[in-house]
C-alpha cells in the first residue's frame, strides 16, 4: 500500500474571492482563526491581497485581486463567485511528487518552482484539479518566515473577539461534479496521485422523495487524504448538486469538512460568533433516542446544537453539522466534524436528515424547482 507520491497531509487551501480583507475578517470572527500573515502592497506584491489563517493544524489563504488586470484572479470570481481555487498536499519531494503525477497523467498546470528569501525556501508545483481548480505539491519545512516569501505579519494588528472554536484540520474536502464526470475524476484522482477508491454510493443510496446524487470517495494509501466526489442524479426536483453547478457556472469544490475535538462546543461557539447552520428536523433526534444508541455525548445536547450523529458504522461514530452557504450565491459551505472511536465514514446515516435541511433552504431561495 506504497504513497508513490510522498503525500504526507493537507497543507492549505486558498480561495479566490471579491474582497479578501472581508473574507479574512469573517473567517476570523465566524470561525474563531487567526490571521497570522499577509501579502500584498505593502510586501511588494502589487497585483493582489493574500490573507493567512490558522488554526491548530488548519491553514486557509483568501486572495483577491488588487489589480483588475490580473485575470486569473478576476476572471475566476466573475464566473464562479467566492471559492475555493485550489488545494495543497504536503510532499516529502515536491519535483519527485510533481513529475510523478504528470507521468502518470496529470495535467500540469504550473511547473517546479522555489520561492526563496533570507528566511529560507518553500517549492511548489501545481496540476489540474475540476474545471478552474488546482492541486498543489508543497513543501515548506525549510522556510523559518511567515508562510513563504511576500508574506509578512499581518500589516495592521486588530483585534477580533471571537469565541475560541478549536477547530482541528482538515479532514476532507468534496468536489461536485457535472453529470457523467465523476468516474473521470474518480480515475484521474486515482491514477495520478496513487489514490484508491475508498466508498461508492450508486443509485438509491443518497437520495430523498425529490433529489439524489452519486459519489464516490477517494484517499491516499495512508487515509490522511480524502476526497469524495458528487455528480447530479435524476430526480424530482434540482437537487444541491445540480443548484451548486448552476450557480457556481461549472465542477469545482462544493465543502471542505474540518475536524475538532469537541463538537458541541466548537458548533455552540460558531453560532455565538454568527455563523449559520442547517437545522435538522427535530423527527431526527425522536428517532435517535429511540435506537438507544451508546454514545458519549447527551442526545440533548446534540439537539439543542443540531447536530448529526451517524452511528451506523462498522467501528465507532461520527457527529458533524454543515454551515449554511457563506457566500452570496449557494455554492461554497463548511461541514464540522468529529470521528469517534476510530470512525471512518462520511455520515451515510445522515444523508436523509441532512438532505431535507439543504432542500428546506433551496426552496426558500426558490431554486428547487426543475426548469
Amino acid at each position: 500500500m506504497a504513497n508513490e507520491l510522498g503525500i504526507t497531509g493537507y497543507d492549505y487551501v486558498e480561495f479566490y474571492v471579491g474582497s479578501a480583507k472581508m473574507w479574512a475578517y469573517w473567517h476570523a470572527k465566524g470561525m474563531g482563526l487567526d490571521i497570522t500573515a499577509y501579502s500584498g502592497p505593502e510586501t511588494g506584491v502589487k497585483e493582489k491581497s493574500t490573507y493567512l489563517l490558522e488554526g491548530k493544524s488548519l491553514r486557509i489563504l483568501i486572495t483577491s485581486a488588487v489589480d483588475p488586470t490580473q485575470y486569473n484572479i478576476t476572471s475566476f470570481v466573475e464566473k464562479h463567485g467566492d471559492g475555493v481555487k485550489r488545494w495543497a498536499l504536503k510532499v516529502k519531494d515536491v519535483k519527485f511528487a510533481y513529475d510523478k503525477a504528470i507521468k502518470n497523467g496529470a495535467v500540469p498546470v504550473s511547473t517546479y518552482k522555489k520561492y526563496e528569501d533570507e528566511n529560507g525556501y518553500v517549492e511548489e508545483a501545481s496540476v489540474k484539479l475540476y474545471d478552474d481548480a488546482e492541486i498543489v505539491f508543497s513543501k515548506r519545512d525549510k522556510y523559518k518566515g511567515n508562510f513563504k516569501p511576500g508574506f509578512t505579519k499581518p500589516i495592521q494588528n486588530i483585534k477580533i473577539e471571537a469565541h475560541k472554536t478549536g477547530l482541528k484540520k482538515i479532514d476532507h474536502i468534496v468536489g461536485n461534479v457535472r453529470i457523467n464526470e465523476m468516474d473521470f475524476w474518480v480515475n484521474y484522482l486515482n491514477k495520478t496521485l496513487n489514490f484508491e477508491t475508498f466508498l461508492e454510493f450508486g443509485m438509491g443510496d443518497i437520495s430523498t422523495k425529490y433529489s439524489a446524487l452519486l459519489s464516490k470517495v477517494v484517499r491516499s494509501k495512508e487515509a490522511d487524504i480524502k476526497n469524495p466526489i458528487n455528480e447530479p442524479y435524476e430526480g424530482l426536483k434540482k437537487s444541491q448538486i445540480e443548484e451548486y453547478i448552476d450557480e457556481y457556472l461549472g465542477s469545482g469544490i462544493q465543502h471542505i469538512a474540518i475536524s475538532t475535538d469537541n463538537i458541541i462546543e466548537t458548533i455552540s461557539n460558531m453560532k455565538k460568533n454568527g455563523v449559520e447552520f442547517l437545522e435538522p428536523p427535530d423527527s431526527y433526534y425522536e428517532k435517535l433516542r429511540s435506537e438507544n444508541i451508546m454514545i458519549k455525548e447527551s442526545i440533548d445536547d446534540l439537539q439543542k446544537n443540531g447536530i448529526l450523529c451517524d452511528h451506523a458504522e462498522n467501528k465507532g461514530y461520527l457527529l458533524q453539522l454543515f454551515t449554511k452557504p457563506i457566500g452570496d450565491r449557494p455554492t461554497f459551505f463548511y461541514e464540522i466534524i468529529q470521528r469517534r472511536e476510530g470512525a471512518q465514514g462520511f455520515g451515510q446515516g445522515n444523508f436523509q436528515a441532512l438532505f431535507e435541511s439543504i432542500e428546506k433552504d433551496q426552496m426558500q431561495r426558490g431554486n428547487f424547482d426543475k426548469e
